[in-house]
């Protein structure tokens, strides 16, 4: 009985681009299954999740979230021991913006796509599939993600000066919250809550926007949508199923850290 091929997940907002990486892929992987096409990043997360394939074919700009948010969030949810995805990203970018995907071993295509060079991924992908059988989310993974999402290092980050106030609306008022003050930001829907150790304002600027403006060395990422003053953290502690989660000072509530950012805390 011959074993089922390898599968694949195609998430690209352009659905010619979509049909064309597809039917290129028939053409170098002829045993490749493409089990799903998506359009979004929150329809990608889905389906990775549900159809678990052994590739991800992911554009680096799709609406809801981006490639590298979507393959971020799947690390975060994938099953502890189970084989991680192959990555690969589909992307306009230049040559010179390229660098920080070859710098952390993460595979690309350029749009639009060529035959031959989709032929060298492929053959790549396929010695990863092989060197990833039997393990799960590793630390050379989530290092990877890391890098890529990191302000500073991620292709589309913009040099800007440091965050020192930010203003919220609260009625007719317009409060200016220093930046020293905040204990955490948290994305909430369409809003970023900001929170002190006495008040909670919401804005409308999204973290990824307000992140390259903060201090790294003041204000950890500990969750996809959440940022620590790192000054703040009071304790840390950690379940029986492994997960961390922190206390701050000023505040009642306890936040979870995520798998993405636990190697912040691995030394205590």
């Amino acid at each position: 009985m011959n074993r089922p091929g390898p599968t694949a997940l195609i998430a690209e907002d352009e659905p010619l681009l979509a049909q064309a990486l597809q039917a290129e892929l028939a053409r170098a992987w002829p045993e490749l299954r493409v089990l799903a096409v998506v359009g979004d990043g929150v329809s990608a997360v889905a389906q990775a999740l549900a159809l678990r394939p052994e590739v991800l074919f992911f554009d680096i700009r799709m609406p809801g979230r981006s490639g590298l948010e979507a393959a971020a969030e799947i690390a975060e949810e994938w099953a502890e021991g189970e084989p991680f995805p192959a990555l690969v990203f589909v992307t306009a970018y230049d040559q010179h913006a390229l660098q920080a995907f070859e710098a952390q071993a993460v595979d690309y295509v350029l749009k639009p796509v060529q035959a031959e060079r989709l032929r060298k991924t492929v053959e790549r992908v396929r010695a990863m599939l092989a060197a990833r059988r039997g393990s799960g989310v590793t630390d050379a993974t989530l290092q990877q993600l890391r890098s890529l999402l990191t302000p500073g290092t991620a292709p589309d980050t913009s040099i800007q000066p440091p965050l020192k106030t930010v203003q919220a609306s609260v009625g007719q008022a317009t409060h200016v919250i220093p930046v020293k003050d905040v204990v955490y930001f948290e994305a909430s829907d369409k809003y970023v809550r900001v929170l002190t150790a006495r008040r909670e304002y919401l804005i409308r600027t999204p973290l990824k926007e307000l992140m390259p403006r903060l201090d790294p060395g003041d204000f950890w990422q500990v969750h996809r949508g959440t940022v620590v003053r790192a000054d703040a953290i009071d304790s840390v502690t950690r379940d029986e199923a492994g997960k961390l989660a922190i206390s701050l000072h000023g505040r009642p509530e306890k936040l979870a850290v995520s798998r993405l950012y636990a190697h912040l805390f691995k030394a205590m």
